[in-house]
């Protein structure tokens, strides 16, 4: 592995045989050991839907700002649809991006015990003036749905486990998708598109806009560059597949730069994670893989809760304090 990148894994190598197929899930494992980032080839996502995506991505940030702002995310108390240039913090710091979130479209649970992650489940905000949006964003779920799984089988085996491991523990998925346009930056200085973060899931498969550059991951205490490649996903872990391994696999810390402005990028990360309600239990690793786990990163600023719930409600009072205020004033206040 180079300096500046990322290890190249073929998913297709699991239909080629008991041979090629060990050999793909110890190369899994070996990444997010080392690293927790990879680019992944052979997923069976066509250029066409690819493209198709990347074009209604981009006529959604070319609709007229009031169409965008009909469905703005503060109309959602499940953080849902449009969010502007400069809505959403990492770290405190507001990101340099607009974006549209999408995740399963569900009702509201309207239940006075609920916990209080309950509140995220609901219904997405879709345009009225581009209806071909939800079409191929459900395309696109569907499929990457299934490259999830079938790379979390993966992971099951390679760690040990049963291959139906994580899909008795999942529960229905609680996925985001999340379309994202960064503009282009003026300012003399590399400006933030997204802060330094670690993902609060399981697993993010990302899609990223060719030849434009600007996600960096960082390696043992340095800043890399993961630059796109033809074809592949950047896949990485997160912070609850952190947690099911006692650290043997790990969450890295990631953020996007601004492009030079004129030029802009569109990012598209799916977000495949456990039910909300859905705890993971800790993997019984085989003695000499328990051997390497380093522990769960312990960050009294970022605690990692089991329940992926907690996690991810964590995230998004964090990440959109205007929503978090409209809607959930009391979840902040007993936060305080």
């Amino acid at each position: 592995m180079s300096e500046l990148n990322l290890p190249i894994l073929d998913l297709s190598q699991l239909d080629e045989g008991p041979d090629a197929a060990a050999s793909f899930r110890a190369a899994l494992r070996a990444a997010t050991h080392d690293v927790g980032f990879f680019y992944l080839t052979g997923t069976g996502v066509t250029a066409e839907l690819s493209e198709r995506l990347h074009r209604t991505a981009r006529a959604f940030f070319e609709l007229p700002e009031a169409d965008k702002l009909a469905i703005e995310n503060i109309h959602s108390p499940q953080f849902r649809g449009y969010t502007r240039v400069g809505g959403e913090r990492t770290q405190g710091q507001v990101d340099w991006r607009e974006q549209i979130d999408i995740g399963p479209e569900r009702g509201v649970v309207d239940e006075p015990d609920a916990p209080d992650f309950a509140r995220l489940t609901g219904p997405n905000l879709w345009p009225d003036a581009q209806p071909e949006l939800r079409e191929v964003v459900t395309e696109w779920q569907d499929h990457l749905s299934g490259v999830a799984r079938k790379l979390l089988r993966a992971w099951a085996v390679a760690l040990g486990a049963p291959e139906s491991y994580f899909d008795e523990h999942f529960g229905d998925p609680a996925t985001l998708l999340k379309i994202v346009r960064y503009p282009g930056s003026r300012e003399p200085e590399p400006q933030q598109g997204v802060g330094a973060h670690k993902d609060s899931g399981v697993l993010t498969l990302l899609w990223v806009e060719p030849g434009k550059g600007g996600l960096q991951v960082e390696r043992e205490g340095t800043w890399v560059d993961a630059p796109p490649i033809d074809g592949a996903f950047v896949v990485n872990i997160g912070e609850m597949l952190e947690y099911a391994t006692g650290g043997y696999l790990t969450a890295t810390n990631h953020r996007v730069v601004s492009p030079r402005f004129p030029a802009d990028r569109i990012s598209i990360p799916f977000f495949f994670n456990p039910a909300l309600d859905a705890r993971l239990p800790v993997i019984d690793l085989p003695a000499e893989l328990a051997a390497e786990a380093r522990g769960v990163t312990q960050d009294p600023a970022n605690p990692i809760h089991a329940l992926y719930g907690e996690n991810a409600l964590k995230s998004r009072l964090r990440a959109h304090p205007d929503v978090a205020e409209r809607w959930h004033a009391d979840l902040l206040a007993a936060r305080a």
